[in-house]
């Protein structure tokens, strides 16, 4: 997503179809993209650098949001959600010309719409895996009943949510049911917007094109009241000589293993760090004193505005 949208100007094109191309060569196998990254250019991106790797990786992508209608002129009202199954359909093929390929490795919806029954949505991704234009089914920032609901329709094989050890509310019943179901989790945010890679303090500025200049939980006032955090990665990152970022990454890889979080990068060394983090083993007393530690953080900031929190947790 960073690479196109949200986190500053876009970047150079050229540069970003030779990273992904990179992380290919470096073993990395799973790619995540939506229609509304740009929106479309992500998904142009992510087409143009793996076409030729194709058949070495999995992508992902996303529907759910009405891309006719511009933002600015909701008036601060939040986008506009979009699952009615044709339109699913159309999204589908869309995706399917942007990202050069014949199927959709993971077809998530990207928030639930609230109008669209979900076993509505489930039964378009489900005519869509018979067509052979999708393999598999998702859901992002879903609340449990949808997803129960959804998997009796269509099996939900990954659930996309914020997940971190500065957002942990998955653990309060989402990783449970996940477990119970057979779905695996992709954390997205899992380096905390890049706040958990303690390169960031209360003078960080962003420009007007980074969401983040929009977000509670980056004010200077919550980036020193979370301060602790880091200082906590940090800790730990220099028993194990890594950096807070590999810490980060490996707290969400041994918890589960079903667990497969989503690091984004636009920059060749960062990717290297990330990779970095399956090697590092975080014991189980490491990841008590983690936790331990961690409860004792109150986390300063809600991680949206209101607005788009009221989108997640359907």
């Amino acid at each position: 997503m960073g690479m196109s949208f949200s986190y500053g100007p876009p970047k150079d094109k050229q540069e970003m179809i030779a990273l992904l191309r990179t992380a290919v060569e470096r073993g990395i196998t799973f790619f995540d993209t939506a229609e509304v990254y740009g929106p479309f250019t992500n998904e142009e991106l992510v087409g143009e650098a793996l076409s030729p790797l194709r058949n070495q990786v999995a992508i992902a992508t996303k529907f759910g949001f009405d891309t006719n209608v511009d933002p600015r002129a909701m008036k601060g009202k939040g986008p506009v959600l979009n699952s009615r199954p044709e339109h699913i359909k159309e999204v589908a093929e869309a995706s399917l010309k942007r990202l050069r390929t014949d199927v959709i490795d993971l077809f998530y919806q990207h928030r639930v719409d609230p109008y669209v029954p979900i076993e509505d949505v489930a039964g378009a991704v489900k005519e869509l895996i018979q067509e052979g234009k999708v393999k598999h089914f998702g859901l992002s920032e879903a609340g449990i009943q949808t997803i129960r609901r959804a998997h009796a329709v269509q099996p939900v094989a990954t659930v996309q949510n914020e997940y971190s050890l500065w957002f942990r509310r998955p653990e309060e019943g989402l990783l449970q049911t996940l477990e119970e179901l057979g779905i695996g989790l992709v954390p997205y945010s899992p380096l905390g917007k890049g706040f958990l890679t303690g390169k960031m303090d209360e003078t960080t500025t962003f420009d007007s094109t980074d969401f983040r200049s929009s977000l509670p939980r980056f004010t200077p006032e919550a980036l020193k009241a979370n301060q602790a955090l880091v200082d906590l990665l940090g800790t730990i990152a220099a028993e194990k000589n890594a950096t807070p970022a590999q810490i980060a990454l490996a707290w969400l890889l041994a918890r589960k293993p079903w667990i497969v979080p989503i690091p984004g990068t636009t920059k060749l060394d960062r990717l290297d760090e990330n990779i970095g983090a399956v090697a590092i083993e975080l014991t189980l007393n490491d990841l008590g004193k983690m936790d331990s530690v961690a409860a004792q953080i109150a986390v300063h900031g809600e991680r949206y505005p209101e607005k788009l929190e009221q989108l997640t947790g359907r």
